[in-house]
C-alpha cells in the first residue's frame, strides 16, 4: 500500500471530442467528462462529484445517461477493443462492462438508453458501422445491424417511448429501425433529401428535428418532411470572419463547421438549435397547425421562407440565444462570441440550458426566467470568474458596439435577444505549459497556448483573475506573497502586478523564450532560463545577479531549496546540478546522458534529490550519485513532487494518472494509481501546508488532489499565520473608484428625494381611485341582486318543464325495453340450434385429424431411422478420412521442424561470423578516432599563438558558411546515393520475392510428383528376382555420382568466394554511412557553434555605450570563439572533404568491377549449380531405397526356404514339390503377377536408358538451364525437401495402377519439366 491516499477534489476544465458529452443527473446536477473523469457538478451548492474512468482506456468517445437518471453510460477504447461501462449514479462505482468483441472498429461514436431504461444502443464506428442491441443488466447482445456502407454516422438515438425504434443520421444517411424478435430491420421509407445531417433529437414519438451542415434544420413526421427552417439567412453579416484561432478549434471536430446546425435540444414547446458562430436559435410551437387537418395532410416540405406569414407553421424563430463576448480578451476579434457550440442540454424541469463549445468552455441559460421577460438585453458590466464586475476596455467596447448591431437587427425581425452566462468559470481552451503556487495567498497561477495567463483559487474554487495576451505565454511564476506573477513569452520576460481586477507589466527584462522561471521561497530572487542557461535576479532592484552555466540541453524544471541556498536544476541532456545562487557555481552534479529528465523534486533540507525522466526509471540522488533506482514499468513518468513534511511523494504519468507511492522506499516498490487527466501531466505541485496537489496537462484541465496518509490522518499542517488577504490597486483606479461611489451616493440621494415624491403622487391618485371603484361596485352589487332574482324564477319554471318530459321518456324507454327482450329470446334459441351443430362437426374433424397425425408420425419415425442410419455411415467415412489426414498432418510437420534446425544452425553461424567481422571493424575505428585526437590537439596547440582583428573574424566567419554550404551539397549528393542505393536494394528484394513464389510452386509440384515415385517404389519391391542384374548399372551410378560430388565442392568454393567478396562491399558500404554521420554531426556542431557566437554577439552589442566594457567583452569574444575553434576547424573539414572525395571515388569503382564479376559469374553457375544438387540429392535417396529393398527381399527369400524346408542346394527338390503341388495346373494369380512383373521390368529398363541418354547428354542440359535463368541477381537456394513418409504413402496406393506416360515431374530450382528426373 502507498504512505498517501490522493482524492480528487476540484476540476477546472471540460473535454472536447465525446458525443454527448452533457447531461443531466437531476434538476440541479450536471454531467460532463473532465480528463478521465466524468464531473458531477452541482448548480446550486457548486460542488463537484467524479466518476473515474477506466485506467486502461485510450480515450472516450461518446457519453449517456438513462431517462430514470440513475445510470450512466461512457463508451471508452481500450486495447482489447471498444468497451462501454455503466456507472451507478448513486454510488458513483461501475455497475456493468460491455465490450465490443467482435468488432473491426476501435470506437463506439455514439450510445443510447432505451426509455425503460433496460436496453442500450451502441453505433460502432468505421469500417464496418456495426449498431448493438444491448440488455445491459444480463450483458447480452440481443441484435446487430449494419447502418452504413462506408458514409460516416454520426448519432444515434431511441424513441421517447417506445424501446423499439431507433434513429439514425449521418452522412447521406436518416434511417429508423425496429428491433423484433433479435433482428433490426430498417422500417418506412425515407423521403428526406440527402444531406449530411450533423445532429437530431425526438420532439414526441412520430416527429424528429434534425440539423444539416448546411446551417437547416428539417421536422420529420413518420419519415416525411414537414418543414425546413434555413438558419444561415438569419445569421450576422460579420459571422465568416473568424481567424486562426477558430479555425483551429473547428478543425477538431471535422463534420461540424460554423455554418451548419451542429446541436440541437428539444423542450415540449420550444427547439433549441446551435447554428452560427456562439449562437442559439430558439422556435416556438404552433399548435394551431395540428388543429388544421387539411393543411396537416396536404402539407409537404415547405420551406421557412414561404411560410414565414403563413398561420400554419408548425415553429417559428422567437430568440436567439448568444455566448457574451469577453471583456478580458486584448484583441478585437470577439472570439469569445465566435465560438463553435457542440452540445445542447435542457434539465428535466426544462428551466435550464447548458450548452458547450468547441473552446472547452461551458455556458448556461435560464429558461425559466426568459419566459418571466428576464434575462434579454445587452449588459455594459459582465460576470467575470469570480463575480466581481470588470470595466471593459476600448477594444471590448468596440466589439459591444457591433454585438449592439446585430442584437438590434435581430430585434427588428422581431426577434428577442439573450444571453449565456459561464456555468462555472471560464477553463483553459489549450494545452497548460505552466504552474505555480503561492505560499502566502490559496492561489494557483497558470498559463496555456492559449495566450491566457490565469489566477485560480483553490479554496473558494473560483478564477479570481484572468488575461489575454497576444503572444503566447511559455513560463509562469507566482510570487510568494501573491502580488506579482513573472511570465516568459517569446520576446521578453515580464514581471506583473496582480491588481484587484487586472493583471498589469511594470518591468520587462530581455529574456528570450523563457520556458522555466521561478521565485525563491523568500522572494527576493527568481531564476529564468535563457537558452541552456540560468539567471539569476533581484526582484527587487532587477539586476543580474549571476548566470549558471552547465546544461547542454533544453532545461526542463527549476527548484529552490526551502532556505533559497541552493538551486536545483534539470533538462533533457540529462544532467542534475545543485547550484549556490550567490556564488553561481555547482554544488553537486549527476550526469546521465541516456535519460531525458523532465521534472525534479528535493526533501526539505536539499540533501536527497528525487528526478524522473525518459528511462521511466525514479532516481534518488545523494552527493551526485545514483542511490536508488525505482522502475515505474507500464508508465512514462513526466512529473514528480514531494509533500514539506516528507512522507508522501507523488508522480504524474505520461497517460494523465496520478502514482502515489510507498515513501520512505523499500526493497518492494508498492505504489497506487489514481485516474485524472487524459493527457501527459506535465506540471504538478504541493500547496505550502501539503493539504493539496495541483497538477495540470496537455489536455487543458487543472485537477486539485486532496492528500492524506495512509493512516487516515489529514497531511495538511497547521498554519500560525491565515492566508493574506490584501489586494493590489492602482491609485487612479482607486481615484476613479471613489468618484464612481460619490456619484453614485448622489445619484442614490437624489433618486430617493424623486421616489418619496412620486409615492405622495401616487397614493393621492390611488385614494381617489378607490373611491370611484367602490361607488362603481356598489351600483354593479344592487344590479346583480336585481339579475339572481329574475334567474331564479327562470330556474323553477325550467324545473317543471324538465320533470314532465323525463316521465315521458321513462315511459318510452320501459316499452322499448320489453319489445328487445322478447327478440332477444328468439334469436337465443336460434344460436342454440347451430352451437350443437357445430359441435358435432368439430368432433368429426378431430377423429379424422386424430387418424392422420398417427399415420404421419409412423411415416415420421420411419424417415427417422433411415436417415440416422445414412448419417452414421457417412460420419464414419468422415472419421476414417480425418484419421488419415492428421498422420499426413504429423509426417509433414516432423519434416517442417528438421528444415527449421538447419536454417536456425546457418543463421547462427552467420550471425557468428558477423559479429567478429564488426567487433575488428570497431577495434580499428578506436584506433583511428585516437590518431585523428592527437593530431587535433597539436593543431589547437599550433595554431594557438594566433590573433587577428575583428574584421578578419568576420571574413573567416563567412568562409566557414561557404564551406558549410558546400558540406550540405556533398551531403545532399550522398543523400541521394543512398536513395539510389536503396531503391536498388528494394528492386532486389522484389525479384527475390518472385523467386520464392516461383520455388513454393514448383515444391508444390514436386510434392505431387514424390507420389508417383513411391508407386515406382512399390513395383520395385515386388521385382525381387530382376535386382541382381541392376546392381551393375548401381555402381556405374556411384561413380558417376563421385564425379558430380567434386564438380559440386568446386562450385562451392567458387559461391564462398563471392559471398566474401559481397560482404568486403557490405562493410564498405557501411563505413560510408558512418561518414555520412560524421559529416551531418559535424555540420550540427558547426551551427551550435554559429548560434552561440550569435547570442554572445548579442550581448556585446548591449554594452555598446560602454566602451570599456565593450573591448573587454571583444576580447573575451575572441578568446572564447576563435582563438580555439575557428582555424582547426576550416582545416580539419578541408582534410575531411578531401579524404572523403577520394575514399567515395575508390568504393565507386571497385563497386563497379564487382558487380561486372558478380554478373558472370550469376550466369555461369547459377542453373548448373542447382541442377546437379537436385539430381545428386534424388540419385542418392534412390540407391539408398534400393539397398533397403534389396536387404529386406533377401531376408524373406531366405523365411521362405526356411519355412518350406529347402534351401538353394535343394533347387530341383523345389521345382518337384511346387508341381507335385499344383499338380501341372496353371495358377491364374501366380500368372498375372508375372505379367505384371514383366511390364514392370520392361518400363524400369526404359527408365534407366533414359537416364543414361541424360548423364551422356549433361552439357546440353546446362546450357538449356542458362538460356532459361533470369539474369540481374543470384536467386536464393530451395531448402532441401526431405520426405520421410514414402514407404508408408507408397504402400497405400495399389499396385496394379499403372503410371501415366503424360505424368512429367518438375526439378525444384529449374523452369522447365523434365521427364522423370525426380525418380
Amino acid at each position: 500500500m502507498a504512505s498517501g491516499i490522493v482524492q480528487l477534489a476540484r476540476a477546472f476544465g471540460f473535454r472536447t471530442g465525446v458525443a454527448n458529452a452533457l447531461s443531466f443527473k437531476d434538476e440541479h446536477t450536471v454531467i460532463y467528462p473532465c480528463g478521465s473523469n466524468l464531473v458531477l457538478y452541482n448548480l446550486e451548492r457548486k460542488s463537484q462529484k467524479f466518476i473515474p474512468g477506466l485506467e486502461k482506456s485510450n480515450g472516450m468517445t461518446s457519453m449517456a445517461t438513462s431517462p430514470n437518471r440513475r445510470y450512466v453510460a461512457l463508451a471508452e477504447k481500450t486495447d482489447e477493443g471498444p468497451c462501454i461501462a455503466i456507472y451507478d449514479l448513486a454510488s458513483l462505482k461501475r455497475k456493468k462492462l460491455l465490450r465490443g468483441t467482435g468488432l473491426i472498429t476501435e470506437e463506439f461514436i455514439s450510445i443510447s438508453f432505451s426509455p425503460d431504461s433496460l436496453y442500450l444502443v451502441a453505433q460502432g464506428g468505421g469500417p464496418d458501422w456495426i449498431l448493438i442491441y444491448w440488455q445491459w443488466e444480463k450483458t447480452k447482445r440481443l441484435a446487430t445491424v449494419r447502418t452504413s456502407q462506408g458514409n460516416q454516422i454520426h448519432q444515434i438515438s431511441v424513441s421517447l417511448s417506445d424501446s423499439t425504434q431507433l434513429c439514425v443520421i449521418g452522412k447521406d444517411t436518416f434511417r429508423t429501425y425496429k428491433y423484433n424478435e433479435e433482428v433490426i430491420k430498417p422500417i418506412g421509407h425515407c423521403k428526406v433529401d440527402l444531406h449530411n445531417f450533423l445532429c437530431h433529437a425526438w420532439i414526441n414519438d412520430e416527429r424528429i428535428a434534425v440539423g444539416t451542415e448546411k446551417g437547416t434544420w428539417i421536422l420529420i413526421n413518420n419519415g416525411e418532411p414537414l418543414e425546413e427552417h434555413d438558419i444561415n439567412r438569419h445569421l450576422p453579416k460579420d459571422a465568416e470572419q473568424t481567424d486562426d484561432k477558430e479555425s483551429s478549434l473547428s478543425s477538431d471536430f471535422p463534420g461540424l463547421t460554423l455554418e451548419g446546425a451542429t446541436a440541437i435540444a428539444t423542450t415540449s414547446n420550444y427547439v433549441y438549435v446551435a447554428c452560427g458562430p456562439g449562437l442559439v436559435h430558439c422556435y416556438k410551437y404552433n399548435a394551431n397547425a395540428d388543429k388544421n387537418e387539411e393543411n396537416k395532410l396536404g402539407r409537404r416540405r415547405k420551406s421557412a421562407v414561404e411560410n414565414a406569414g403563413e398561420e400554419t407553421v408548425y415553429y417559428h424563430r422567437v430568440k436567439e440565444i448568444r455566448i457574451p463576448t469577453d471583456p478580458n480578451m486584448s484583441t478585437d476579434t470577439g472570439l469569445s462570441s465566435n465560438q463553435l457550440i457542440t452540445q445542447l442540454c435542457v434539465n428535466p424541469s426544462e428551466e435550464t440550458l447548458i450548452a458547450s463549445t468547441a473552446s472547452r468552455q461551458l455556458y448556461a441559460y435560464s429558461l425559466f426566467t426568459s419566459e418571466l421577460g428576464a434575462g434579454v438585453g445587452v449588459s455594459r458590466w459582465e460576470e467575470v470568474g469570480n463575480g466581481k464586475a470588470k470595466r471593459t476596455d476600448q477594444s471590448a467596447k468596440r466589439r459591444q458596439l457591433s454585438v449592439d448591431a446585430t442584437a438590434a437587427e435581430a430585434e427588428e425581425q422581431g426577434v428577442a435577444v439573450a444571453y449565456f452566462h459561464l456555468m462555472t468559470q471560464s477553463f483553459h481552451e489549450g494545452k497548460i505549459v505552466g504552474l505555480d503556487i503561492c505560499s502566502r495567498k490559496p492561489l494557483i497561477a497558470t498559463c496555456s497556448t492559449d495566450h491566457t495567463v490565469r489566477i485560480w483559487n483553490f479554496e473558494t474554487n473560483k478564477l479570481e483573475l484572468y488575461k489575454e495576451f497576444a503572444e503566447e505565454a511559455y513560463s509562469i511564476a507566482l510570487h510568494p506573497l501573491g502580488h506579482f506573477i513573472l511570465v516568459g513569452f517569446s520576446d521578453k520576460l515580464r514581471l506583473m502586478n496582480l491588481l484587484i481586477d487586472d493583471i498589469r507589466t511594470f518591468k520587462e527584462l530581455p529574456i528570450r523564450g523563457c520556458k522555466e522561471c521561478a521565485f525563491s521561497n523568500g522572494g527576493h530572487l527568481f531564476a529564468a532560463v535563457q537558452g541552456n542557461n540560468i539567471q539569476l535576479y533581484s526582484s527587487t532592484s532587477f539586476t543580474l545577479i549571476n548566470t549558471l552555466k552547465a546544461h547542454n540541453g533544453k532545461i526542463r524544471c527549476l527548484l529552490w531549496s526551502t532556505d533559497d541556498n541552493k538551486l536545483i536544476s534539470c533538462g533533457m541532456d540529462g544532467a542534475v546540478y545543485e547550484w549556490d545562487p550567490y556564488t553561481g557555481k555547482s554544488v553537486n552534479e549527476n550526469v546521465m546522458k541516456s535519460c531525458s529528465y523532465s521534472c525534479v523534486t528535493a526533501t526539505e533540507d536539499a540533501k536527497i534529490t528525487y528526478a524522473v525522466g525518459s528511462d521511466r526509471k525514479l532516481k534518488e540522488i545523494t552527493d551526485s550519485a545514483i542511490t536508488l533506482e525505482v522502475e515505474s514499468e507500464d508508465m512514462l513518468l513526466t512529473a514528480i513532487a514531494l509533500s514539506r513534511s516528507g512522507r508522501i511523494l507523488v508522480c504524474g504519468g505520461q497517460e494523465g494518472h496520478v502514482r502515489s507511492y510507498r515513501f520512505p522506499f523499500s526493497n518492494h516498490n508498492v505504489w497506487e494509481d489514481y485516474v485524472g487527466h487524459c493527457d501527459s501531466i506535465l506540471k504538478m505541485r504541493i500547496t505550502l501546508n501539503d493539504e493539496y496537489l495541483v497538477t495540470v496537462s496537455n489536455d487543458g484541465s487543472i485537477m486539485v488532489w486532496l492528500l492524506q496518509e495512509r493512516d487516515s490522518r489529514n497531511v495538511k499542517i497547521e498554519r500560525d499565520v491565515l492566508w493574506a488577504e490584501e489586494v493590489l490597486i492602482t491609485r487612479s483606479d482607486l481615484e476613479e473608484k471613489n468618484m464612481g461611489m460619490l456619484e453614485l451616493r448622489t445619484r442614490v440621494d437624489e433618486l430617493k428625494m424623486e421616489n418619496e415624491y412620486q409615492l405622495r403622487l401616487k397614493d393621492m391618485n390611488y385614494s381617489e381611485r378607490i373611491k370611484e371603484l367602490t361607488e362603481k361596485f356598489t351600483k354593479e352589487m344592487e344590479a346583480l341582486r336585481v339579475k339572481n332574482q329574475t334567474l331564479q324564477l327562470e330556474k323553477d319554471r325550467e324545473e317543471a318543464r324538465h320533470s314532465e318530459e323525463k316521465q315521458e321518456i321513462m315511459e318510452l324507454h320501459s316499452r322499448e325495453l320489453r319489445e328487445l327482450e322478447i327478440t332477444s329470446s328468439q334469436q337465443m334459441s336460434l344460436e342454440v340450434e347451430k352451437n350443437t351443430e357445430l359441435q358435432e362437426k368439430a368432433q368429426k374433424m378431430q377423429e379424422s385429424y386424430e387418424s392422420q397425425i398417427a399415420e404421419m408420425t409412423t411415416a415420421k419415425e420411419k424417415m427417422l431411422e433411415e436417415l440416422t442410419t445414412f448419417f452414421e455411415t457417412k460420419l464414419n467415412e468422415k472419421t476414417q478420412l480425418m484419421e488419415s489426414l492428421k498422420k499426413e498432418n504429423r509426417e509433414q510437420v516432423t519434416e517442417h521442424e528438421v528444415t527449421k534446425r538447419l536454417i536456425e544452425e546457418d543463421a547462427d553461424k552467420e550471425i557468428l561470423d558477423l559479429k567478429t567481422q564488426y567487433e575488428r571493424r570497431l577495434r580499428e575505428e578506436r584506433e583511428l578516432i585516437a590518431r585523428l585526437r592527437g593530431e587535433s590537439g597539436i593543431m589547437k596547440k599550433k595554431f594557438a599563438s594566433l590573433q587577428k582583428e575583428i574584421d578578419e573574424h568576420m571574413e573567416e566567419l563567412k568562409k566557414s558558411h561557404g564551406e558549410t554550404q558546400k558540406l550540405n551539397n556533398v551531403i545532399r549528393g550522398q543523400e541521394r546515393d543512398i536513395q539510389g542505393l536503396k531503391k536498388e536494394i528494394q528492386e532486389r528484394d522484389e525479384t527475390i520475392q518472385d523467386k520464392e513464389k516461383r520455388i513454393y510452386d514448383l515444391k508444390k509440384k514436386n510434392q505431387e510428383l514424390e507420389k508417383y515415385k513411391f508407386v515406382l517404389s512399390y513395383k520395385i519391391a515386388e521385382l525381387k528376382k530382376q535386382i541382381e542384374p541392376r546392381e551393375n548399372d548401381i555402381r556405374n551410378y556411384k561413380e558417376q555420382i563421385q564425379e558430380m560430388e567434386s564438380e559440386l565442392e568446386r562450385f562451392n568454393q567458387q559461391n564462398g568466394a563471392l559471398d566474401l567478396s559481397i560482404e568486403e562491399l557490405k562493410e564498405k558500404l557501411k563505413s560510408t554511412v558512418g561518414e555520412l554521420k560524421a559529416e551531418r554531426q559535424l555540420r550540427r556542431n558547426i551551427q551550435a557553434t554559429v548560434r552561440r557566437f550569435r547570442i554572445d554577439l548579442y550581448n556585446v552589442v548591449g554594452k555598446i555605450q560602454e566602451p570599456k566594457a565593450l573591448k573587454e567583452s571583444i576580447v573575451e569574444l575572441y578568446k572564447k570563439h576563435i582563438q580555439n575553434d575557428m582555424v582547426s576547424e576550416v582545416t580539419l573539414n578541408e582534410e575531411m572533404q578531401r579524404e572523403f572525395a577520394r575514399q567515395r571515388d575508390h568504393l565507386e569503382r571497385t563497386l563497379a568491377g564487382v558487380r561486372k564479376k558478380l554478373a558472370k559469374d550469376t550466369v555461369i553457375h547459377k542453373s548448373e549449380f542447382v541442377r546437379i544438387m537436385h539430381e545428386n540429392m534424388n540419385l542418392i535417396e534412390e540407391i539408398n531405397k534400393l539397398r533397403v529393398e534389396l536387404r529386406n527381399s533377401r531376408h524373406r527369400v531366405r523365411d521362405l526356404e526356411t519355412t518350406m524346408g529347402i534351401n538353394r542346394k535343394q533347387g530341383n527338390r523345389a521345382r518337384e514339390i511346387l508341381t507335385q503341388i499344383t499338380g501341372h495346373r496353371p495358377n491364374p494369380v501366380i500368372v498375372a503377377e508375372l505379367a505384371q512383373a514383366n511390364r514392370t521390368l520392361h518400363e524400369q529398363s526404359h527408365f534407366m536408358h533414359i537416364l543414361q541418354e541424360r548423364l551422356r547428354l549433361g552439357a546440353q542440359y546446362c546450357a538449356d538451364n542458362v538460356s532459361n535463368a533470369t539474369g540481374g541477381s543470384l536467386p536464393p537456394l530451395a531448402p532441401l525437401h526431405v520426405v520421410g513418409s514414402g514407404r508408408k504413402e507408397g504402400k497405400e496406393r495399389p499396385a496394379t495402377e499403372p503410371q501415366s506416360e503424360k505424368e512429367t515431374p518438375f526439378v525444384v530450382g529449374e523452369a522447365t519439366p523434365r521427364a522423370n528426373s525426380v525418380t
